[in-house]
């Protein structure tokens, strides 16, 4: 599998499992009726990094960004987000994009990575505290899932 730095070129590969992703709004806080046009912005904006994870074939396959979490003197501390193709779930995808962006978090300076929404029925929970990261709190009753009604969103934390 190759992760490399996204191009603008790969916007039309990321959006199909970005819109599935958020449509069925079951794992991110973001408005599941969102358009291409703002998706692309929130995804790709000029203060993000972005990475793909490309398969075998050269088909994009995950997306993930690290961008600061906070500004000024707590810059330091990253945020991030990662999708998955949910055809292509369950073949390692997520943890090797997840492995990679934490270390090019750390290269760039970054001293720690906050999640600060992760929805506590999201499988990926079990993937982020496998790589280290703890539950520092969490939201009670703050998302609406679809599928569980009210469900909590975990603040998640990891230094690197």
């Amino acid at each position: 599998m190759l992760i490399r730095e996204a191009t603008p070129g790969d916007w039309p590969h990321i959006w199909p499992f970005w819109h599935r992703i958020v449509a069925a709004g079951e794992t991110y806080a973001w408005d599941p009726d969102t358009s291409e046009e703002d998706a692309r912005a929130l995804w790709t904006n000029p203060a993000k990094r972005v990475y793909v994870a490309e398969d075998d074939t050269g088909a994009v396959v995950g997306s993930a960004y690290v961008t600061p979490n906070y500004g000024g003197p707590a810059a330091r501390i990253a945020n991030a987000g990662f999708m998955v193709d949910p055809g292509r779930a369950g073949r390692g995808t997520g943890r090797a994009l997840a492995e990679y962006v934490l270390e090019a978090a750390r290269a760039e300076g970054y001293r720690a990575m906050v999640f600060n929404a992760v929805v506590e029925t999201n499988p990926a929970v079990r993937l982020w505290t496998s790589l280290g990261f703890t539950i520092l709190g969490t939201v009670p009753d703050a998302f609406d899932h679809p599928r569980h009604g009210r469900v909590g969103l975990h603040i998640m934390h990891r230094a690197l």
